[in-house]
């Protein structure tokens, strides 16, 4: 029984030995085929890569090919452009050589014919010295007397005349001096003033702000009136609510408090949230505007001018003469009319025009000032200049233009008289609110009395009026004839600064309709 197992084990041993080589026999079968497969697809595509290369280096040998054609067929076509370039300009070289040669042909010519007259005109006045030389020798024969002693002889004449007469001469010549001088004088200011020619317009101590409806009057007021009270009391300034429809009124006597407020009020109005803490926010915001706008209008007057920056805190109370008036005429655009002024008549009398022109701006600073310190605004701008450092010359035109201290400068006198002429001059100050508007009105009064106007509108603050026509009883003519009547009437009726344009307007219109 053992040794039956023992046979059947190496039996199975042997079997087991045999299936064992088969399947290692069949599996290097199996792999040297698929060895063979792998080297013959690498060898396909091998041979498939180096044909690729090779279409790929004969399409770049004929890429390149056409390339080195194409150059060089626009190189010899450039070549050929080039060759008939050097054509033309050896053509029209040779047309100017010719030229050339005419024009020195024709030069030599000239100059002939020059050396010719030169020499017959020498010949000619050699000749006539000759002649000269021949009657001065008879005249002296027949005179008795030489050159020389004739000439004497005048001369003595001539200064016994000139004697007799050089004492009226000299009068005549020292009135004309006057009268030219005087005619000068005029005419330097009279060319400032219409060099340095301003609009003014006439401002008050109310401001109105216009209200989209009469219920914001309640409340601007608010609960118990706490809106309006709590608003006067941060800006100083009075709100009137009156029967005025849709307005209010701001009343105060700082005019940059007025602006201030109004500006608040115009933006609570438009904002529509109006209470305490809100009024606070937009009084906040309204004041750094003005002081934005202050030192905007500082500095437009000062290049206006054509002055170097002042200081910035002498720039911010410069700007706040934006805000005053006096006798209706605005103190800063008054302060750069005076300031030209002085620059324009230092500049004719040979003084120094920047010093003129400084002096003139900062002569009214003083008014920027002066509701808060107690004194005149010509001796508070006074301290106001010597605070700043300012040129003596300066400080003193200031406190002399009105003749409060002693002008010790040429420049101080000319300052003064050009607040005088600007603050003088016809239609600076002449004209307060209430009359304004009562010519304005009068404007329209007189043009609308005429045949034919339908409307008239007094526009560019009563500078111009414009009239309109009906268009079928007033022709182009009548209008031309209209325009002259009207300004013959307000010539005779009115009394007025400066020149009044009237404009006739007529205007025909078709008008039809599609139904």
């Amino acid at each position: 029984m053992l040794m039956l197992n023992v046979i059947i084990g190496i039996t199975s041993m042997g079997i087991g030995a045999g299936l064992a080589l088969y399947f290692y026999v069949q599996s290097l079968k199996r792999t040297k085929s698929t060895v063979s497969e792998l080297v013959q697809n690498a060898q396909k595509e091998a041979d498939e890569i180096v044909r690729e290369s090779r279409l790929e280096a004969k399409d770049e040998a004929i890429r390149i090919k056409n390339r080195a054609e194409d150059e060089s067929r626009n190189k010899m076509r450039d070549v050929r452009e080039l060759e008939k370039k050097l054509v033309k300009r050896e053509f029209y070289l040779e047309r100017k050589m010719e030229i050339a040669d005419k024009k020195a042909e024709e030069q030599d010519k000239r100059d002939t014919e020059l050396r010719k007259h030169q020499s017959a005109l020498a010949h000619k006045e050699s000749e006539i010295q000759q002649i000269i030389e021949q009657q001065t020798e008879r005249l002296e024969r027949i005179a008795g007397m030489t050159r020389k002693e004739a000439q004497d002889i005048l001369m003595e004449n001539l200064m016994e005349n000139a004697k007799s007469g050089i004492s009226k001469k000299v009068k005549e010549m020292r009135d004309t001096a006057i009268s030219e001088a005087t005619r000068e004088a005029k005419k330097i200011i009279v060319a400032a003033i219409q060099r340095s020619a301003a609009d003014h317009t006439a401002e008050t101590t109310v401001s109105v702000v216009n209200l989209p409806n009469d219920n914001m009057k309640g409340r601007i007021i608010g609960r118990e009136g706490r809106n309006i009270r709590h608003f006067e009391s941060l800006t100083g300034v009075e709100i009137i609510v009156d029967d005025t429809p849709e307005a209010v009124v701001l009343s105060g006597f700082d005019p940059v408090r007025r602006e201030v407020a109004r500006l608040a009020l115009e933006k609570l109005v438009l904002d529509g949230r109006i209470h305490p803490s809100r009024i606070e926010e937009m009084i906040k915001k309204a004041t750094i505007e003005v002081d934005e706008s202050i030192l905007h209008a500082a500095e437009e007057a000062i290049d206006e001018v054509n002055l170097p920056p002042f200081q910035p805190e002498l720039m911010k109370i410069l700007g706040k003469l934006k805000y005053r008036t006096s006798y209706g005429q605005n103190v800063l655009k008054h302060s750069v009319e005076v300031a030209w002024l002085s620059g324009l008549m230092a500049a004719e009398l040979g003084l120094n025009g920047e010093i003129a022109k400084r002096a003139g701006l900062l002569h009214d600073i003083g008014k920027a000032i002066d509701r808060n310190v107690t004194g005149t605004h010509a001796l508070i701008g006074v301290e106001l200049a010597k605070k700043f450092k300012e040129n003596e010359i300066v400080v003193n035109a200031i406190g002399s233009h009105h003749e409060e201290i002693e002008s010790i400068h040429p420049i101080s006198v000319i300052v003064a008289a050009a607040d005088q002429i600007s603050g003088s001059r016809r239609g600076a100050r002449g004209d307060t609110l209430e009359s304004y508007i009562q010519r304005l009105e009068k404007l329209e009064e007189i043009a609308n009395n005429f045949e034919g106007v339908s409307k008239t509108y007094a526009i560019q603050a009563g500078r111009e009026v414009r009239v309109i026509v009906e268009n079928d009883v007033v022709n182009d003519i009548e209008a031309d004839n209209l325009a002259d009547e009207i300004a013959t009437k307000i010539q005779t009726d009115l009394n007025y600064p400066g020149q009044i344009k009237v404009v006739v307007v007529r205007e025909h219109r078709s008008v039809s309709y599609a139904k």
